[in-house]
């Protein structure tokens, strides 16, 4: 099997030191193993994504020495391809309808029934108030209302077999470099919760959309930041529903600053483009975020 990895990159704003750095790891990747490398704009949010800054990605990256194998692949050409995957969960009534904004979620958990509030991956963990909702009468699954995962149903089947789930990790808090990561189904009810699978002005959301692309660019190792290590789980779960693989994982450390904070597209000092207007060479960004050049 042909080794894949894949940078996909938003189109809201300058890729600094940190997009240099997963990019470039993801790139050497594939090229030792004599793989592909493969790009993606994640464009889902229209509200924030412009034609400017997409243009700009390509830029940086060429200018990096990057190429990449195929078309470039964008989420907003792939809704038909989210909201059939979401017709199908909906269909096994692994969806629900959900109206609850942020503050009345932050209401419901902070009412003295309910405890105090937690988090997980994706945020605060959703109460469940929309969930006493979900009818099997209603046939047709709604296009003006927020999606969420029923996910005591979506793991069922493992809880039933006692089994629970994983995923290879070839980097963060892997040992010896190579490690699965285990974790149950009671995990991801108590601890992950029903998230979100369709926003009201999306039509999708990140975590259903990058398991889909992923899987139909082929992508057999994912290479990202490690502060998207626990989302991980999220993503292992919709693999399962859906049926598709689950590759191999390496989370990677994150780029800071002088202070210690992580970097961010609000960071212009650190734009790749600036880098290159001042004069520097791919080859000192490789060094700077502590690769080969």
């Amino acid at each position: 099997m042909t080794l894949r990895t894949r940078f996909a990159p938003s189109p809201t704003g300058p890729l600094h030191l940190g997009h240099a750095y997963s990019a470039l790891l993801a790139y050497d990747m594939a090229v030792e193993s004599g793989g592909d490398f493969m790009l993606r704009i994640e464009d889902i949010d229209q509200s924030r994504a412009r034609d400017t800054w997409e243009q700009k990605i390509y830029q940086d990256l060429e200018w990096l020495g990057l190429r990449w194998s195929g078309s470039v692949v964008r989420q907003s050409d792939r809704l038909d391809v989210y909201r059939a995957a979401l017709d199908n969960m909906w269909q096994r009534d692994l969806l629900y309808p959900c109206s609850c904004s942020r503050r009345d979620i932050t209401q419901a958990l902070s009412a003295p029934q309910e405890g105090v509030p937690h988090y997980g991956p994706d945020g605060v963990i959703y109460p469940g108030t929309c969930r006493a909702t979900q009818s099997a009468a209603q046939h047709h699954i709604p296009h003006d209302t927020a999606l969420r995962l029923n996910m005591s149903e979506a793991v069922k089947g493992h809880t039933l077999q006692n089994t629970g789930f994983r995923f290879q990790e070839t980097g963060y808090c892997a040992a010896g470099g190579n490690q699965a990561v285990e974790f149950s189904a009671s995990h991801l009810v108590e601890s992950v919760g029903d998230i979100v699978l369709a926003r009201k002005d999306m039509g999708t959301s990140y975590h259903l959309s990058v398991v889909l692309d992923d899987a139909a660019q082929g992508i057999t190792h994912v290479v990202r930041g490690h502060d998207l290590f626990d989302a991980t789980k999220i993503h292992v779960v919709l693999q399962n529903v859906l049926e598709i693989p689950t590759p191999v994982y390496h989370h990677h450390d994150l780029i800071r600053d002088d202070t210690g904070k992580r970097l961010a597209k609000r960071d212009d000092a650190r734009a790749i483009s600036k880098f290159r207007n001042d004069g520097y060479t791919p080859e000192d960004i490789r060094k700077i975020v502590g690769l080969k050049a």
